[in-house]
């Protein structure tokens, strides 16, 4: 049973409901972004899913096809390993609030394929400021959990190097607490045991980021920006 006063659940709630409520009229805004070239070649917005009040926020890079078609993020076979990996390490999406640090499908036509690319600068410096930093500031996430290198580099270090600094904790502009973790479809490519290797230490280090965010509840708020 929660320790909490009538008092303290009902401020907790409150805090929860205006969340959700100004994530809700930024994801509404969202909808009809021109910022960035992204706009004439997407199907859907890829805003953003899960809980607005959770203490722990996943970022990944940028929705792909699957995405794009269905307006949510890490769908296909990368989202269903994430959604193994995020059980295995105790949660649920309805847990986290996950999101990437573009909306919008980056794409370019190569021997008659539309194939994912990396999202350009001038992409990233309409999408981040305009989209995931709102998010962000209203989220106020305890804990910021990187999936794969890109979103590390534009969250916590532009020299970030997730085979070497994974799993570890940083102090970042956004959170007290930032760790990044590999990216489902790099662990897809992989085979055997090193498959199984990989997938253990994003489980591992999703378990990190959720006992960090538990921890981090107790601590004194901070200001993020």
């Amino acid at each position: 049973m929660s320790d909490l006063t009538a008092d303290e659940r009902a401020a907790r709630e409150g805090v929860r409901r205006q969340k959700c409520e100004a994530v809700a009229k930024l994801y509404a805004s969202a909808q009809d972004c021109t910022g960035c070239g992204l706009h004439r070649t997407r199907t859907r917005v890829v805003f953003g899913t899960g809980n607005a009040a959770s203490p722990l926020m996943l970022i990944g890079e940028g929705p792909g096809a699957n995405e794009d078609v269905q307006g949510e993020p890490f769908v296909g076979r990368a989202g269903k390993l994430l959604d193994e990996c995020l059980f295995y390490a105790g949660m649920k999406r309805e847990h986290i609030y996950l999101t990437n640090i573009i909306k919008c499908r980056a794409a370019i036509e190569e021997g008659g394929r539309v194939q994912n690319r990396p999202p350009t600068a001038e992409e990233l410096d309409e999408c981040v400021p305009r989209w995931l930093r709102n998010q962000m500031e209203i989220i106020q996430p305890l804990v910021i959990c990187c999936i794969g290198a890109p979103a590390a580099k534009v969250v916590i270090n532009s020299n970030f190097s997730i085979m070497r600094e994974r799993g570890r904790f940083f102090e970042c502009s956004y959170s007290s607490h930032a760790i990044a973790v590999l990216h489902p479809a790099f662990i897809l490519r992989q085979e055997g045991a090193e498959y199984q290797r990989l997938r253990g230490l994003l489980i591992d280090d999703l378990k990190a980021a959720k006992e960090r965010a538990i921890a981090a509840r107790s601590e004194a708020p901070k200001t993020l920006f």
